[in-house]
């Protein structure tokens, strides 16, 4: 049994549509087209003239008029009206705390290039032992290599 409660047309006929029928309806369907293109287009050069600042009211809104008080209508701005240099305006707190930390991080870094923070100390301090860790692998290895060559 099919899902959904639907049963198939198996037994019905066929219908078919008459082709004078067609051509009928797509000669309708070419006259409202060649109508509403002519009518339009004089309504829409006197509106275009006269409603430059209103936009195009979409569906129903042209018939009914609407009175709310929270709906924002988007207002174009002029060039001569944006503000051109931010450093008048106040930063967000989002804004403000990222400067702060990009500043933090670099008197981080240029401390830590001159040693003075914890970190680079146990750094250099690492790195001091390693060096003569290896100095010290590099005179064995030469006492070895004499050691080998007083042999031969």
């Amino acid at each position: 049994m099919p899902r959904g409660g639907k049963r198939g047309h198996k037994g019905r006929a066929k219908q078919f549509t008459n082709p004078d029928e067609i051509d009928a309806q797509m000669k309708a369907e070419k006259e409202k087209a060649k109508d509403l293109p002519e009518n339009a287009g004089d309504a829409d050069s006197d509106d275009s003239s006269e409603d430059d600042s209103e936009p195009k009211k979409k569906g129903v809104e042209g018939l009914i008029e609407i009175e709310n008080p929270n709906r924002i209508v988007q207002k174009n701005k002029k060039i001569t009206d944006v503000d051109l240099n931010p450093r008048n305006r106040e930063l967000s707190r989002r804004e403000r705390e990222e400067i702060e930390k990009q500043q933090a991080r670099e008197r981080y870094m240029k401390l830590h290039l001159e040693g003075k923070t914890e970190q680079a100390r146990a750094d250099l301090a690492r790195l001091a032992i390693i060096r003569k860790q290896r100095e010290d692998a590099a005179r064995k290895r030469e006492n070895e290599k004499k050691v080998k060559d007083a042999k031969a």
